[in-house]
């Protein structure tokens, strides 16, 4: 049995005990998040959000808050003396999936 959730802007095929980073979501760690899921499959039949029951939710319990490595940007032109250097780190939430109702 599968869902396809979404969570911080994008979609995730998750199953019981799988694991996933999103976006940053602002629960503090060990703290569970539902989610409705758009699509829901039981092995046989797939299933989309018009038709799965209004009751039926995928549950993730908050293993981490963090930030991912530090990309560098750096922007130049030539001949211009034109320099200029950042840096940036994205934010990420580490999720398990602890049911599928």
């Amino acid at each position: 049995m599968y869902a396809i959730i979404e969570a911080g802007g994008k979609q995730f095929k998750v199953e019981t005990g799988s694991v996933i980073y999103t976006e940053s979501l602002k629960v503090d760690e060990g703290f569970e998040v539902n989610f409705k899921p758009l699509a829901k499959c039981d092995g046989k039949k797939l299933l989309f959000a018009s038709s799965i029951s209004k009751d039926s939710l995928v549950t993730a319990k908050v293993l981490k808050n963090g930030k991912k490595k530090k990309l560098t940007v750096f922007k130049y032109k030539p001949k211009k003396n034109y320099k200029r250097k950042k840096g940036h780190r994205q934010g990420y939430t580490k999720l398990e999936i602890t049911k599928l109702i």
